[in-house]
């Protein structure tokens, strides 16, 4: 069998590199990406106030058509 040597790497001796920074959006960009999360915020509220109205109103009609009991 084959043992690999394990190697210790103290801190000294690690070279760090330095790190890259990430490019900066533009204004543009940056009000792009803003414009673009407030407007699904705005879908995604006004299908849940959608879907909430639909299941309020069917659940007023639905109980007022029982059938008649005989």
């Amino acid at each position: 069998m084959d043992k690999k040597k394990i190697k210790v790497v103290k801190r000294e001796d690690v070279v760090e590199r330095p790190r890259r920074r990430r490019k900066a959006l533009s204004k543009r960009g940056s009000a792009r990406k803003i414009v673009s999360n407030v407007t699904g915020w705005v879908a995604d509220l006004k299908n849940r106030k959608s879907e909430e109205t639909k299941a309020a109103i069917e659940m007023l009609f639905s109980s007022n058509h029982r059938p008649s009991e005989s």
